[in-house]
Order: structure tokens, then C-alpha cells, then sequence
């Protein structure tokens, strides 16, 4: 029997005779009068006064416990903080004193009752009065010096590592400010938040391959959402201006430190804007953030010094790849081509068997070549039009697109662009993309024909906008891997000798 079965046996034990005299180690409920964090800024000033001045009632998790005999001190962490509990000999009336030590373990959850002083090391501390078990941990906590250090451990038990290590939960409350300002901005600029169906018949709105699944009851194949664009453009057609959302999308691609398979999408629409809002709208975005978030502009970023101060730099699509590949876009324009002036100039690490169009090469591309050498906030503007099918052409070069897309540190923060509300050119892309998905491009779209037909009704000029709210959160908590801002990342599962009866889906 290791270590760990023995600790579980022992308190599988406790748990028992705890019942037998009739102790339930699962109440239902504790007043809690005062919290760690309330106590710590009310008695800042608090010097050593006597212990019956001040009195709290607290509760959270037994997170450490010394026994030194006639004193024993113990640390209680609630979602606030932690403080400092203390068994007194002269103070803990002998039966409470006896329970705790007797049946109290480490991870347990705890309410303590008791007046609160400092101790001679200046700890604010609660003194003991009343103890009662709230919950009784039955598996010990990791070793309180090393915590979880296996990444994927930390992961599979995100429970474990927010209990182990506060600074976790402090990139989550960042998260979670993070989204109230974005969403904030929005409502002051009159944009309507809406929903989005996450179950579709029929995909659209990006360039990914879906997930699919089963709807039994009309016996039909669905797919998971991959973006709320065409929705969201619905309901500019329908009347609303400026509409947004703040949802998950899914993406069967592959997964890395910046891909999960769901992840948290920000889209708005705009009705009478274009591309030009967007770029408004985020430097004025990144000022709110850093104001809000009180930071400075200038943050480490895996291991780069990045100026978030706008306005930010910009430049078109055509002179990146110039730049970085010395290829000009606008000569070569075919998908031979390009793939030519590609093999020509020996440029590495370009999948050209995969990519199957002009479009796709292009993208290739770039995300090889040309995304990772920019470190500092970039626009990159003016796409060609075959690499985003629901983007409107630019009013003088019709090879191009009104694109905006925002690129920190090798990353796509987020893309946006004029729509497309010319129903007829709208449709002959869909159903080019449609072409080039029988043709065995997964990434390609379907023929949405409810979404042209709503189009046909008539939408006026529209900019769009989609920002990845988990890649902003890493940009601004400093965080390396998307699944640390993830709070349950995908991971592959474990394997498990027993099979509890799950059903499996059927193709």
C-alpha cells in the first residue's frame, strides 16, 4: 500500500467513526460572518490588544496545521486569501482542541469561530473557540512545496492547481476583467449583445474544419458553430445596427500553445462602418485594457519587450509578403504562379501539397513566412479577395479585400473587414468555396443558401470584427500556452481499465 492509500484509509476511517457519533462531515451549511481578505484590510492596524476585543467567524480549506503541543497553528484558505488559525491550550476549550487534532486533516474544509489578535511575528490570527468540519477531505493535497508541477497534471486538475497556487486564479480574475472591459466598451458604442446557435445545420463564418454530431430526434447530422458570423450578419438584415457576442466557437484543427478545440470568440457587427472603425475601436480598446487593467504599455511577452501603446503600426498585405518572401502578390496571382516564384526563391517549410488553391497557397504562405517576424502590434490590411470569402472587394483595386487583422508577437488577435453585401458576388464565392470543398479542401465553406437568401432581402454597408478573447488574455496576463487561460483545456484522455458504461457515438 503506498503513502497516499494509507492517508486515504486513515481518513475513510475518521469519516466513519465521525458518523457513528452521529457528526455529519457533510453539513449543509455555515454562517460565515467574515472573510480572509476583509479581516486582513480591517485590522491592518491591529496591534496585540487582548483576545477578546475582536471576534470572526470564518471558512475555507485547512491548507497547512503544526502541532507544537501547548499551540498549534494552522493556515485557512478562502477565495479571498488565507489567515492564520490557532489552537491555544490556554484558550481552545479542551473538547474542540481534542476534534480538531483528532479528526481535522489537511484539505479539509473548516469554519472557525474565535477573537482574532496578531502574534508576536505580527500574523493576524484567529484563536480557536469553536471548530466545525464543513467537509471532510478524503485524498491528501500535493506536497505544499512542490504543488503540481506536472504540467499536464495541472491541467487535468485545474482544481488542484487553483487551490495550490493563487497566482493561477489571479490570471482568471484578469480573464475575467478583461472580458467586463471589452464587453463594457462595446455597450457604451450602443452594440447590442445577442446569441448565437452553437448547433448548426449547415457551417460558415471562417476558414476550419467543423466537429460534427447527432441530432436523434429528427435522426440529422449537425456541426458545432466554427464562428456566429453569418447569424450575427442576419440580424443586421433584419434591422439591428450594431450587434455582438461573446461565445465559444469549435475548430476540429490541430492543437498547440495558441489552438484549443473550443475556444472564446468576441464578434461584433456594425452597419454603415468599415474597416476603418476597427482599427479605431481596438487602439481605443488597448488603452481602456492597459488603463483598466493598470498596466504599463510596454510588457514581457515570451521573452520580448512588446509596446502596446497605439497607435499601432500598418501594413498591407502585398508589402509583407514582399518584405518577407520577395515575392510580389499582385505578378504572381495564379496559384501556379505563385507556387512557381515559391519553389524558385527555395522558400522552406511551405506545405505545397496541401494547399489545393491560389487562396490557400497564399495563406500557407504567409503564416510560414511572413506572421512570425511581427513581434510589435501590427495591421495588416488589404488581403487578396481569395482568402476570405465573406469579405467586400475594395472599392479600387477589386483584387483585394477591406481587411484589418491584427498580429502581436506571430500571433492573429483578431480579423476583421468590410462584409460582403453584394448578394450575387456573395453567392458565386459560396459556391466556389463549395466546389473547393468536394474538391477535398476541408477548410473550405458550404453554400449557405438561407444566408444568401437573406442577403438578397438587402444589408447595408457592414464592418465585422472577431477577436480571440483567450489570446488577448495571454497577451495581457503574460502566459505562454493558450491552456493556461483556458480554465478546463482540452486533453487527451487517460486511459481507464474500466468502462463506466458511456455510449459511444456512432458514425
Amino acid at each position: 500500500m503506498g503513502r497516499q492509500d494509507e492517508i486515504t484509509a486513515e481518513r475513510l476511517k475518521k469519516l466513519k467513526e465521525l458518523r457513528d457519533k452521529g457528526i455529519d462531515p457533510y453539513p449543509q451549511k455555515f454562517e460565515r460572518k467574515d472573510t480572509a481578505a476583509d479581516l486582513q484590510s480591517k485590522y491592518k492596524k491591529l496591534k496585540n490588544e487582548g483576545k477578546d476585543k475582536y471576534k470572526a467567524t470564518i471558512a475555507g480549506r485547512l491548507m497547512s496545521f503544526r502541532d507544537l503541543g501547548k499551540i498549534a497553528f494552522g493556515v485557512v484558505q478562502d477565495a479571498t486569501g488565507k489567515i492564520q488559525v490557532v489552537i491555544e491550550e490556554k484558550e481552545t476549550p479542551e473538547k474542540i482542541k481534542d476534534f480538531a487534532k483528532k479528526y481535522v486533516d489537511v484539505g479539509d474544509f473548516i469554519g472557525v469561530e474565535g477573537p482574532i489578535f496578531r502574534t508576536q511575528r505580527g500574523e493576524l490570527s484567529v484563536v480557536v473557540k469553536d471548530i466545525t468540519l464543513l467537509s471532510k477531505s478524503i485524498l491528501p493535497l500535493p506536497d505544499k512545496w512542490h504543488g503540481l508541477e506536472d504540467k499536464e497534471e495541472r491541467y487535468r486538475k485545474r482544481y488542484l492547481d487553483l487551490v495550490m497556487d493563487p497566482k493561477v486564479k489571479e490570471v482568471f480574475l484578469k480573464r475575467e476583467k478583461i472580458i467586463d472591459v471589452v464587453r463594457g466598451l462595446l455597450k457604451e458604442k450602443e452594440f447590442v449583445e445577442v446569441e448565437t446557435p452553437l448547433l448548426q445545420a449547415v457551417y460558415g463564418g471562417a476558414s476550419a474544419t467543423p466537429f460534427t454530431t447527432h441530432l436523434n430526434a429528427l435522426d440529422i447530422d449537425l456541426f458545432l458553430s466554427i464562428s456566429p458570423e453569418l447569424y450575427l450578419k442576419r440580424l443586421i438584415v433584419g434591422g439591428f445596427d450594431r450587434v455582438f457576442t461573446i461565445c465559444k466557437n469549435f475548430r476540429n484543427e490541430g492543437i498547440d500553445f495558441q489552438h484549443n478545440p473550443e475556444f472564446t470568440m468576441m464578434e461584433y457587427y456594425s452597419a454603415y462602418d468599415n474597416y476603418e472603425f476597427h482599427i479605431e475601436f481596438t487602439e481605443e480598446l488597448f488603452k481602456r485594457l492597459l488603463k483598466e487593467l493598470n498596466m504599463t504599455a510596454m510588457i514581457g511577452y515570451r521573452g520580448k519587450q512588446i509596446s502596446l501603446e497605439p497607435p499601432f503600426k500598418k501594413i498591407t498585405f502585398r508589402d509583407l509578403i514582399m518584405d518577407k518572401a520577395g515575392i510580389d502578390i499582385d505578378k504572381a496571382n495564379t496559384f501556379d504562379k505563385l507556387k512557381s516564384e515559391i519553389v524558385k526563391k527555395k522558400i522552406a517549410n511551405i506545405n505545397l501539397k496541401e494547399a489545393t488553391h491560389y487562396g490557400s497557397l497564399l495563406d500557407e504562405l504567409y503564416k510560414r513566412i511572413a506572421r512570425p517576424s511581427i513581434i510589435q502590434p501590427t495591421f495588416l490590411t488589404h488581403y487578396p479577395v481569395e482568402m476570405i470569402a465573406l469579405a467586400k472587394r475594395n472599392e479600387k483595386d477589386k483584387t483585394k479585400i477591406n481587411s484589418v487583422q491584427l498580429i502581436i508577437d506571430g500571433a492573429e488577435i483578431l480579423k476583421a473587414y468590410d462584409e460582403l453585401n453584394d448578394p450575387i458576388d456573395q453567392e458565386d464565392r459560396l459556391k466556389e468555396q463549395q466546389k473547393l470543398l468536394q474538391s477535398g479542401a476541408g477548410e473550405a465553406m458550404p453554400y449557405d443558401d438561407d444566408f444568401i437568401t437573406a442577403l438578397k432581402y438587402g444589408m447595408p454597408p457592414t464592418a465585422g470584427y472577431g477577436m480571440g478573447i483567450d489570446r488577448l488574455t495571454m497577451l495581457l496576463t503574460g502566459q505562454d500556452s493558450i491552456r493556461d487561460v483556458v480554465l478546463f483545456p482540452f486533453m487527451k484522455p487517460q486511459e481507464k481499465k474500466e468502462d463506466h458504461g458511456r455510449p459511444h457515438h456512432k458514425k
